[in-house]
This record gives structure tokens, C-alpha cells and sequence, in this order.
């Protein structure tokens, strides 16, 4: 009775998290397409945030009302600084190295995305490792081999795999200039995407710590993205001097707009809000890779990409990989689990021995009660039961 159910509860997490890849990766063929025309990627910052604040704010007014804390400097403080991390470094950054370098290679470098995820969430004592446990090994080792998967598609191109549907048709949105792997520009494009993961990575961090203050997903994720538009605007005034690059139309900068903002802005950060306020945000980045592998066929679909030997291989190591830190952190959620059930019956026999004679009948024990009260299970002590 309630197997199911139980079931669904702890497959959620999962399914958003996949979903937001998808959804990710949808993000970057359009923008692809985009770029490739000639929108400036700080005004598609701009204008996917404001979608994303218009599309997210009406619920946040109407289902958090009642719920949302009170705004305090220091909260306020966090929010300047995620919008900043997010809409404004991650965004920017990363667009400028997918200009330099090419999708493929930008997809690859940002899945060093858990590495960094898991050494920060170490340093700030939010991952405990042992590596005497197995299950700190298999997160270890699956950081590790995801990396070397996402360097394997970079470094070894390998013979082409021809695809029935990639024989005929020229992709859509032109055809990207060729880029010398050795210059200038590849290596710039690399450091920019570095720094994006990297601010990326912080943004997982300083989320789960914000969620802990500013318990009110929708409004977090509400402001994030208007605070965010402000400062994207005042980086575009800054770097673009043409009106015209303002300039947008019923055509496919506006649908990357639009989508971006909307799908990989405000649906994707509340969703991965919840995620991380339940899972930690180790977990929630460990399910990045699956970007690059639907985008490999996304693409090869939609823009007639070319798919080698290389990018195969390193696609399958980083599904070991990401399923190897899951087992892990899988293993790691069992063992508090089973931690917090031997710890109830403790309790519980705790307070009965103080329970005895008149006591018994004086009224509730306060220590028992507080006892009872701690001993029973939530998602992680936030409230956070929608995913």
C-alpha cells in the first residue's frame, strides 16, 4: 500500500532533472541558430531574463503571498549575488566561448561542471567524503570519469558515423566559421567557458544556502531573473554602443528569447531550486552530461551536425560516470535514512523511561516531545515536498 507512490516521491527528483536537460539542450540548438544570425548574445541575456521574470512573477504573487519571508539585507545581498553568477557571468561568458570555440567543444567543457560542483560543496562542508565508503568512492571515481569522457569528445575526433538522416540537407543558420584549435580565439573560448561552469558551479552552491533564508522558491527564482535583466541591461549598454542590436522580431531571435528565458530560466531555476533544497546540489549537477548527449542528437537531427567515433565514447563515459556518483549519493541517502529509523526507536524508549508514576499523568514531557518531533522525517529539514 503506497508502493507506488513511495516510488514516484523518490523517482521525482530524477525526472525533473532530466527533464531540465532536455529542455537545456533545446536551449542550445535554438540559440545556436541565433547567434549564428547575428543577435548579440548580451541582448538575448537581456531579453531571455525579462521573459522569464514576466512568465514566473504572476505565480510567485499568487501561490507564495502568504508564505514568502521578509526581505533582509542579507538576503537581498544573495540574490544580487545569484543573479550576477547565473543570468550575467554564466550566460555571457558561456555564449562568448560557444562563439569561439564551437557547441560540441562548449557542451564538452561545461561537464566539468560536477567536479566542481562536488569540490566546492566539499570545501563548504556541504559533501562529506570518506573514501574508506564505497559510495564516496563511486562519487569520486564518477566525477572523475565524467571529466575524462567530456575531455575524450574534445580531444579524439575519430572516424565520422554516418547517420541516414545527416546524408542529405545543409544545417540551419549557416554554417559556423572554421576555428583554428590552436589559436587565439580557441584558447580565450576555452578560459570563457571555464569561468562560466565555474560561476555555474558557485550559483548550485549559493542556492542551496540562500533556500535556507529566502524559503519561497517561485520569488527566489522571480527576483533572481529580474535582478538579473538590470544587470544584464547595464553589461549590454556597456558593451553594445548600436541601438539596432536592440532590435527584435516575430523570427527566431525572439523564439530563442522566449524559450530560453521561459523554459531554461524560470521553469528551470525553480525546478532546480527544489531539486537542490531536497537533494543537495551535487546531485542535481551531476545530471549535466545528458545535456551534451541530447544535444549530439538534437543536432545531428535539426542542424545536420556530424557525429565521430569520439564523441560516442565519450558520451558512454559520462553515462557511467553520472550513474556512478547517483549510486553513490543513491547509497549515501539510504545510509542517513537508516541512521534516522535506529535513531526513533532510541527516542522513543528514552522518553518512556522518563515517563513513570505520577509523572506519567502530570501532562506531556516537553524533552519527549521535542524528541518525537525530531525524530520524524522530512525531505531536509526546509520543507521542500513539491519535488
Amino acid at each position: 500500500m503506497g508502493g507506488y507512490g513511495d516510488l514516484f516521491e523518490k523517482a521525482k527528483p530524477y525526472i525533473a532533472m532530466i527533464c531540465l536537460q532536455f529542455g537545456y539542450a533545446g536551449m542550445n540548438v535554438i540559440t545556436k541558430v541565433s547567434l549564428n544570425g547575428g543577435m548579440s548574445h548580451y541582448v538575448l541575456v537581456v531579453y531571455r531574463h525579462a521573459f522569464a521574470t514576466v512568465s514566473i512573477a504572476p505565480f510567485a504573487l499568487i501561490f507564495e503571498r502568504k508564505v514568502r519571508p521578509k526581505m533582509t539585507w542579507s538576503s537581498f545581498l544573495q540574490i544580487f549575488v545569484l543573479a550576477l553568477l547565473g543570468p550575467v557571468i554564466d550566460q555571457n561568458f558561456y555564449y562568448v566561448g560557444l562563439k569561439y570555440t564551437g557547441p560540441t567543444f562548449a557542451c564538452a567543457m561545461s561537464n566539468i561542471l560536477p567536479a566542481m560542483t562536488f569540490v566546492m560543496a566539499f570545501i563548504f562542508r556541504m559533501e562529506k567524503v570518506d573514501l574508506r565508503k564505497v559510495r564516496c568512492q563511486a562519487k569520486v571515481a564518477g566525477t572523475v570519469v565524467t571529466v575524462a569522457g567530456a575531455m575524450l569528445m574534445t580531444l579524439y575526433k575519430g572516424p565520422l558515423i554516418r547517420m541516414a538522416w545527416t546524408s542529405h540537407g545543409q544545417p540551419h543558420g549557416g554554417e559556423d566559421p572554421a576555428v583554428d584549435p590552436t589559436g587565439r580565439e580557441w584558447f580565450l573560448g576555452s578560459l570563457f567557458i571555464i569561468i562560466a561552469t565555474l560561476a555555474w558551479a558557485s550559483l548550485f552552491i549559493l542556492q542551496a544556502h540562500t533556500l535556507k533564508q529566502y524559503s519561497a522558491p517561485l520569488s527566489l527564482t522571480t527576483l533572481i531573473c529580474f535582478v538579473g535583466t538590470l544587470q544584464a541591461i547595464v553589461v549590454t549598454l556597456a558593451m553594445e554602443h548600436r541601438p539596432s542590436v536592440w532590435t527584435i522580431g516575430f523570427d527566431m531571435n525572439l523564439l530563442a528569447a522566449a524559450y530560453a528565458g521561459i523554459v531554461t530560466s524560470s521553469i528551470a531555476y525553480y525546478v532546480q531550486g527544489l531539486v537542490i533544497q531536497k537533494t543537495g546540489p551535487v546531485f542535481a549537477s551531476a545530471f549535466s552530461p545528458l545535456m551534451m548527449i541530447v544535444v549530439a542528437v538534437m543536432g545531428s537531427f535539426i542542424l545536420s551536425e556530424k557525429i565521430y567515433l569520439g564523441g560516442v565514447l565519450g558520451s558512454v563515459l559520462i553515462v557511467i560516470g553520472l550513474y556512478s556518483v547517483l549510486w553513490g549519493k543513491h547509497k549515501e541517502t539510504q545510509a542517513e535514512s537508516a541512521a534516522l529509523r535506529e535513531a526513533l526507536p532510541m527516542a522513543m524508549a528514552s522518553c518512556s523511561s522518563k515517563v513513570t508514576g505520577d509523572a506519567a499523568s502530570a501532562g506531556h514531557d516537553p524533552e519527549c516531545e521535542k524528541a518525537n518531533g525530531a525524530a520524524k522525517p522530512s525531505s531536509n529539514g526546509h520543507g521542500a515536498s513539491a519535488v
